[in-house]
């Protein structure tokens, strides 16, 4: 029983923290939305990674611990870290700016949200 028990708060727990990173993202998705680069680290420019390293290490710690307690209850990594992940850096000369893409992301994740 106590192992059930240590497992029901370390799920309960992941739930608590992949709240705290949707918020934490969704925030920095509405400022990069209002003009704000580097979210997304498109430039790759030393200043611009600077002052939002704040905000990127906060997510990228998060999400490490989010993945370590999925790993510890046998569930996939968290899907939502690795797109963010996956949309960060270097993107085309024809794709959309940051602002416009942290728009797009924003919508995405508001109708998934009401589905």
């Amino acid at each position: 029983m106590a192992k059930a028990d240590r497992l029901n708060r370390l799920d309960a727990r992941r739930v608590e923290l992949e709240a705290e990173y949707t918020v934490a993202l969704l925030a920095a998705l509405r400022t990069t939305a209002a003009g704000k680069w580097g979210l997304f680290d498109h430039q790759g420019d030393r200043r611009t990674r600077e002052k939002i390293a704040l905000v990127i290490d906060h997510l990228a710690e998060l999400g490490e611990d989010i993945d370590k307690m999925r790993e510890q209850l046998f569930m996939p990594p968290f899907e939502l870290q690795q797109q963010f992940l996956r949309s960060r850096g270097p993107a085309a000369g024809d794709a959309v700016g940051e602002p416009k893409q942290a728009k797009a992301w924003l919508d995405r994740l508001a109708s998934s949200a009401s589905e």
